[in-house]
């Protein structure tokens, strides 16, 4: 696509970061500075760690409400979504890649619950460039993530309980990794397995 024709796109058709070799949109030391003043901000205003990851969460939750609607309607597909698995792939495939410029690294369902799954990020830009005393014990800067992906599966229909964590990564020796923990609501569940008895007959 030339930039002429990319500049008459509707503002719903534009990608919200540019591709090369057009510079991105907003740079990623402007956006550190952003966040670490948004992080500073809700610090002033949260009485302990488990306050400012809430303040967070609903800071993520209002974008994520908003990202579903743009990407769905980005995507012209009417089909709603109504598995796990598909709005889980839409998360990993279409909403990482809107905000991180790639698909999450994993995705994968918890062995210890049939309700849990796992999206995890080994380089997540929103904890990047933050460092976290060891006075704010777990507190996990990706909280506004979970917040994101927690307002798009309510958004989709999909209630879900999300957080963040930090998983040391062994294996690869490499930093933590952030992982989004998502607890789906018991009525997703139940909804799950009326769809797998359909599809079996």
């Amino acid at each position: 696509m030339n930039q002429e024709s990319h500049r008459n796109l509707n503002i719903v058709e534009r990608p919200l970061i540019k591709q090369k070799p057009e510079k991105t949109v907003l740079s990623l030391s402007a956006f550190a500075y952003l966040y670490s003043e948004l992080i500073q901000y809700n610090i002033d205003k949260s009485a302990n760690t488990t306050e400012l990851e809430e303040r967070l969460d609903k800071v993520g939750y209002e974008i994520g409400l908003r990202i579903n609607e743009l990407l769905s309607c980005r995507e012209k597909t009417l089909r709603r979504r109504t598995e796990i698995l598909d709005i889980l792939k839409f998360i990993h495939s279409t909403v990482w890649p809107a905000f991180f410029g790639k698909n999450a690294d994993d995705l994968q369902q918890a062995a210890a619950a049939e309700d849990e799954y796992m999206i995890s990020d080994y380089d997540m830009k929103f904890t990047k460039f933050i460092s976290v005393p060891r006075s704010y014990g777990s507190f996990n800067p990706g909280a506004l993530v979970a917040g994101i992906v927690r307002g798009v599966l309510d958004s989709a229909g999909f209630p879900a309980r999300v957080s963040a964590h930090t998983v040391e990564d062994r294996e690869r020796s490499r930093k933590p990794i952030t992982t989004i923990l998502v607890k789906f609501h018991s009525v997703v569940m139940t909804r799950q397995l009326y769809i797998e008895k359909v599809k079996k007959g």
